[in-house]
C-alpha cells in the first residue's frame, strides 16, 4: 500500500498562484501514475491532472489547462500541482491519488482507477 501525504494549501486572492505537493511512501514510486482530484462542497470528487511514472505524459481537465502544471520527481517521491491564476470556481479539497498500474483511456480521469488517496489539501479563492 502506498501513503500520500498532501501539503501546500490555503486562502489566496483570484489571480493568485499556489503550490501543492503530495509527498509518497511505501511502494515503489516511480511505477505509480498518479493525479490529482478535487471536490467542491456538495458536488462530486472530479479529475484535476495526471501524470505517468516517468512524466513525460500528463492529462488536464479542460478547466484547468494553461493554468495549472502537474509534475513529479521520482527520486524525491514527490507529485506536484503548480496551479496559477486562481479562480473562485478551483475552490475545493485537493486529493493526490496513485494508480499501481498505467490507466488506458479515460481511465485516466475516473478517481475509481486509483487505489490510494492522500488525506486532501483545502484550497479556497476568494473574488
Amino acid at each position: 500500500q502506498v501513503q500520500l501525504v498532501d501539503s501546500g494549501g490555503g486562502l489566496v486572492q483570484a489571480g493568485d498562484s499556489l503550490r501543492l505537493s503530495c509527498a509518497a511512501s511505501g511502494g515503489t514510486f516511480s511505477y505509480l501514475s498518479m493525479g490529482w482530484f478535487r471536490q467542491a462542497p456538495g458536488k462530486e470528487r472530479e479529475f484535476v491532472a495526471a501524470i505517468n511514472w516517468n512524466g513525460n505524459r500528463a492529462y488536464y481537465q479542460d478547466s484547468v489547462k494553461g493554468r495549472f502544471t502537474i509534475s513529479r520527481d521520482n527520486d524525491k517521491k514527490m507529485v506536484y500541482l503548480q496551479m496559477n491564476s486562481l479562480k473562485p470556481e478551483d475552490t475545493a479539497v485537493y486529493y493526490c491519488a496513485a494508480d499501481r498500474d498505467t490507466p488506458v483511456g479515460g481511465s485516466w480521469y475516473t478517481p475509481a482507477e486509483y487505489e490510494d488517496w492522500g488525506q486532501g489539501a483545502q484550497v479556497a479563492v476568494a473574488p
